[in-house]
């Protein structure tokens, strides 16, 4: 290593890995939703498409540090090794799935038409420092989701209305 590079880190605080091999922390928030936001993510296909998506996760060593399925939509944090970019990952992802839940799941092919599951397009960001407000935010969004489907329920008075 270079005088430069000794000097920097020395400056900056900068702590160097003992090895020689590189070491990466890329961690991405991920959140994608079935075609027209179908409600479908429930009971044995919930536990199907987590099963599917742990499983394609393995077979590209990308890590699920938290995951949860909610009724419409799929959050994931997830990380990924660098050498794949989010892109590749996320249509690996979506297009292997789509084509294992229809194997296993024949008759959504005849209720939905093609054999496609996802919606285009995802929602992805980097976790920088606040992993730890993002994973809580993942586990507990769904009981967060109900209590306010419950308080929204009440019936209010319009108080512009004349009386």
């Amino acid at each position: 290593m270079g005088d430069y590079h000794v000097r920097f880190c020395e400056r900056f605080g900068v702590k160097l890995p003992l090895s020689t091999r590189p070491r990466w922390n890329c961690k991405y928030h991920i959140v994608f939703i079935p075609k027209y936001r179908r409600k479908v993510v429930y009971g044995k296909l919930r536990k199907d498409i987590g099963a599917i998506l742990r499983k394609l996760c393995e077979m590209k060593d990308v890590e699920i540090m938290e995951a949860h399925a909610m009724p419409d939509h799929i959050h994931m944090l997830v990380k990924i090794p660098p050498k794949m970019s989010v892109s590749y990952f996320m249509g690996y992802l979506k297009g292997k799935s789509s084509l294992m839940i229809h194997d296993r799941h024949a008759k959504l092919k005849y209720n939905h038409g093609n054999r496609t599951f996802w919606a285009k397009g995802y929602y992805v960001s980097t976790v920088g420092l606040n992993e730890k407000t993002i994973a809580k935010y993942i586990r507990e969004q769904e009981a967060e989701d109900r209590l306010r489907d419950n308080m929204s329920k009440r019936e209010y008075v319009d108080p512009f209305k004349d009386k």
